[in-house]
């Protein structure tokens, strides 16, 4: 059965005291082994200002892969992929770039590398940070990474920063509820859409999520399964995971 329609989800724009209000996507991709080009309707269908991507292409031609899978998203790479360990970052023509920064986080030998991709942009008068990740699947580093994310956001200097990725883990759990002490999780705050991430056949988990520091207002945020261009059979065809769409206000600085 197909989902019900959503209510309308705040379309990207710039208000007259310069604050923005712009749309962040979370997505892991699964090295683009799926359907890409249901992978670049769910996107196209999103709308998004950032995307923030996980499991992008690492190894032969993996820029060539990232700006097809930007273009045919009508989005530009921002920064990341084989250079982040897979994080990568894609944004708008909307986004003023500041600088990027690709970090690779300490390898635990026998586990596979993890690392961040960041970035500082502005939306008009908004000035903001981004930080796409994908935490460990081993519970110890996970939670350790999660330290990782909140020391680096600190680090991007800004008033207001968003951090999105495939957590790994259930808000239950450490890593989760280590993030969610010091950053809003947005679907927590305004769950809009549905909840559930993992797997497209059979959601009944959310480990992937949105979050954004104090002072950004979440105006919603959830798996966009029922927005208007987001077709069901995409969802199952373009990858292992549902993304997470949140629509959020960032103040003028």
């Amino acid at each position: 059965m197909p989902p019900m329609p959503l209510p309308p989800l705040p379309n990207p724009h710039t208000e007259p005291d310069g604050s923005a209000v712009i749309r962040v996507l979370s997505y892991n991709i699964r090295s683009m082994r799926d359907d890409e080009d249901a992978l670049a309707r769910v996107i196209r269908a999103c709308a998004p200002d950032l995307v923030c991507v996980q499991e992008a292409p690492r190894f032969f031609r993996w820029r060539k892969h990232a700006a097809r899978l930007a273009a045919k998203s009508e989005l530009v790479v921002l920064s990341g992929g084989a250079t982040a360990a897979g994080p990568l970052l894609l944004c708008s023509m909307r986004a003023t770039v500041e600088r990027t920064q690709d970090v690779l986080l300490p390898l635990t030998p026998g586990l596979h590398r993890r690392g961040l991709a960041t970035a500082v942009v502005r939306f008009g008068a908004a000035r903001l940070g981004v930080l796409s990740c994908h935490l460990s699947l081993r519970a110890d580093e996970r939670y350790e990474q999660a330290g990782m994310v909140l020391r680096r956001l600190a680090a991007l200097d800004v008033p207001y920063a968003v951090a999105a990725g495939d957590v790994n883990e259930r808000p239950g759990g450490r890593s989760f509820r280590r993030l969610g002490a010091e950053l809003q999780d947005c679907w927590a705050v305004a769950p809009w859409g549905g909840e559930h991430t993992s797997t497209p056949a059979d959601p009944h988990q959310r480990i992937d999520a949105i979050f954004a520091t104090k002072g950004v207002e979440v105006l919603g945020c959830g798996v966009p399964a029922g927005l208007d261009g987001v077709a069901d059979d995409d969802l199952r065809a373009a990858t292992d995971h549902l993304p997470v769409l949140a629509a959020l206000r960032v103040p003028a600085v």
